[in-house]
Order: structure tokens, then sequence, then C-alpha cells
């Protein structure tokens, strides 16, 4: 049988936030093999930190003694820029960090269900409540669209 492990991530969108200083977060869905899904919320210092680790862990599959053997994805470098830029940056990681996340939970089990998976995609206290600011007013819109989330959240309740 196969263990509790991620299925699915899907980077959906970027947003803004405050709290506790200005940085921004990647709106991630994360279907889980029991087929719950979650949305998180991770700032790309945290998929920094994965991907070191993982690096670490790994160094064959992370292509260290020979890069032909490299499976773990390459992630996005970390970029030094001006304040004004910020936003664009962000924006322009949202598909790579997208494509490493769907390529990261299709890597073989012993990667793609490690301890250091699972607690990344793992859910925490701060996605079940974000920060107050983070309402549907500050959902941002990519590209000219409204952003997946923002549509769902838009959308009337029925019960039945």
């Amino acid at each position: 049988m196969l263990a509790y492990c991620v299925q699915d991530a899907t980077v959906v969108d970027v947003e803004k936030r405050r709290n506790p200083s200005k940085h921004y977060v990647y709106i991630i869905n994360v279907t889980w093999s029991d087929s719950t899904s979650q949305t998180i919320y991770r700032r790309y210092s945290k998929f920094f930190d994965l991907q070191m680790q993982l690096l670490d862990k790994f160094p064959i599959e992370g292509g260290q003694k020979d890069p032909k053997q490299r499976i773990i994805p390459f992630l996005p470098g970390k970029i030094l820029f001006r304040r004004s830029h910020i936003r664009d940056v962000a924006v322009k990681r949202l598909k790579p960090i997208d494509e490493y996340c769907r390529a990261l939970v299709r890597l073989p089990p012993h990667i793609s269900q490690c301890d250091e998976v699972f607690r990344f995609f793992e859910t925490r206290p701060e996605d079940v409540n974000p920060p107050k600011d983070s309402s549907i007013e500050h959902l941002k819109y990519t590209s000219g669209h409204v952003s997946p989330l923002l549509q769902i959240l838009q959308r009337p309740h029925v019960t039945q």
C-alpha cells in the first residue's frame, strides 16, 4: 500500500504579504494520496531551503558526482533585485516554481515521499489562518487574468 504522500502540487498564484514584513508567497494547491486537497502558502526562501536539503540528502540524484544522473529538478535561482521589481520577479518565477513542484512529486518515492518533501507540503497553522492582510482584496491578478483562487472564492456558495 502507498504511503500517505503528495499526489500533485500546483502553484496557482502569488500573493503579497505584509506581516511580519513585506514579502511574496506562492499559493499552492496540494492533493494528497487520500484525495484530500489543501492550499498552502510558501515563500521562495522555503523552496530554496528544501532544495538545499534534497541536494545534501541525495547527492547522486542531485548530480553532484555525475550531472547526467541528476533527477532532482532545478529551482529558479535566487535573484538580488531592486525593490521596484520584486513583484515582477515573483510573477516570473511562478511557472518555473509550478514546474518544480510538479516534477518533485513525480520523483521516485525515496525522494518524493521523504520527510523533507512531506514537511514542505504539509499544512501549517499559518496556511489554515493566513495573516489578516491576505483577504480577498489582496489576492493578486497574474498576467491580466483573475486568479483561480479568487474565482473560487467569488463563486456563490450553494448549500444542499
